[in-house]
């Protein structure tokens, strides 16, 4: 054996550490009820210490290899943020109201120019104020980037730009626009006022015809335009799912802790397939939801039928409320399955396929099944409860999703920590994006 040969290093041991939520809802309550009455009270002007509060008990509760997250926003800057909010948003509501048109319009460009601005600012806020084990999160994507990561949204406003100038194009004339025209001829071509005098039975059909060209009518609707309409609906989604595509990527790939950048694996198509998935699973909650209702009234317009007493007339009337309910319910109770169908396949998405450079990766044990199955509980009961039920939701949802990660770690953690501290950069992103306050976290 040849003593000059090298050694092969072993390579570090993979180590793995398990989030762990320590929330109660019991607690949760007291703080989300406090929230609730002290906004309702200030009239929404107590919602940045509202959210400062909520945030702050989830990232205090939630503990990452026996260390709890911190977030240090400051209260002034949230503040700041939310009045300027509140007051774009009142004068938004003031120029809609009063028929301010020109500025309305102005106001929606200029709000869409500035989105990813607001976005980016929002995210340099979150992540520049998160902490663990002294460490800050810092969001150091360039404002080009941000940018060029939006384009979905100028693609959104050019695409139902084009489309609304091209249905209104292919608009046919509507009845009432007709007979106005006719009628606007008929004057026209009117003999004199004996004349008029003579046929009174014609002019007083003239003027009722008037009369009915005043009432509104509806727009006819060609089959062209409904399908032109249906093109828009398709491309707008797409446009939004690439939107938290190219959102969602940047914001890993572009977040650091240390000198350490996020990985990130997940590509386009992976979106696409959960959003179609998760039509599907709302096309299939309706018509499950709309079946069963039917079938509950045809039941009881049997047991009308069979009583003797107006049977038809009882059981045509039990027919079209069980079909006006089960509308509406499938409406409402059909996309919390869909939802919450769509929240676990993102969650794993994400968290399977995201890690820290090449030393840290995460992955998740959610099950989409039992995460949908709870969410269907919990809004059950937040209805039943006339919504006091929703902290509890809250906290078993949050719970059974930051319990199911698990951060496998390349190394020791200590030397680790200790890496990344003396790498932490002192100088973090924009001060007018981060004097925003936007908080965004849920």
């Amino acid at each position: 054996m040849n003593d000059d040969m090298p050694v092969a290093q072993p390579r570090p041991p993979i180590e793995q550490h398990a989030v762990r939520f320590s929330g109660d809802g019991g607690e949760y309550f007291g703080v989300w009820m406090v929230n609730v009455l002290l906004t309702i009270i200030t009239l929404g002007l107590y919602t940045p210490w509202a959210r400062r509060r909520t945030v702050q008990y989830f990232y205090g509760h939630t503990e990452l290899a026996d260390s709890p997250f911190e977030f240090t926003a400051p209260l002034r800057r949230m503040v700041v943020g939310f009045l300027l909010f509140a007051a774009l948003y009142v004068a938004f509501e003031l120029a809609s109201n009063t028929g301010q048109d020109t500025a309305v319009a102005a106001m929606l460009v200029v709000g869409a120019a500035l989105a990813p601005w607001l976005w980016g600012s929002a995210m340099r806020f979150r992540l520049g104020h998160t902490r663990w084990r002294g460490l800050r999160l810092q969001f150091q994507a360039s404002w080009a980037e941000v940018y060029r990561a939006s384009w979905p949204v100028f693609a959104l406003a050019a695409l139902w730009l084009v489309l609304g100038f091209a249905l209104d194009r292919m608009t046919p004339p509507s009845p009432a626009q007709a007979g106005a025209s006719t009628l606007v001829a008929q004057a026209q071509a009117a003999p004199d006022v004996g004349a008029q005098q003579e046929d009174e039975e014609d002019t007083s059909s003239v003027a009722d015809d008037a009369d009915d060209a005043k009432l509104p009518k509806l727009p006819v609707v060609t089959p062209a335009m409904w399908g032109l309409g249906l093109l828009g609906v398709v491309l707008s989604l797409l446009c939004l799912i690439r939107l938290e595509y190219n959102y969602k990527s940047l914001l890993v790939r572009r977040t650091l802790i240390g000198s350490q950048a996020g990985r990130w694996k997940p590509v386009y198509r992976d979106f696409v397939r959960i959003w179609l998935a998760s039509v599907a699973v709302f096309v299939l909650s309706v018509a499950l939801i709309i079946g069963v209702v039917a079938l509950l009234g045809v039941l009881f317009g049997g047991l009308a039928l069979l009583s003797g007493s107006r049977p038809m007339g009882m059981m045509a009337i039990v027919l079209v409320m069980a079909l006006l309910f089960g509308g509406f319910l499938a409406v409402f109770l059909a996309a919390t399955p869909a939802l919450a169908y769509r929240e676990a396949r993102m969650f794993q998405l994400m968290w399977n396929n995201i890690g820290v450079s090449d030393i840290a990766r995460f992955r998740t044990g959610l099950g989409t099944g039992a995460f949908v199955w709870r969410r269907i509980r919990n809004s059950i009961f937040s209805v039943l409860t006339l919504g006091f039920y929703r902290p509890f939701a809250r906290i078993n949802e949050y719970h059974m999703k930051s319990e199911s990660v698990t951060l496998h770690l390349r190394g020791g953690l200590e030397p680790l920590v200790g890496q990344l501290s003396q790498q932490q950069q002192d100088g973090f992103g924009d001060a007018i994006g981060d004097a925003v306050g936007f908080d965004l976290i849920s």
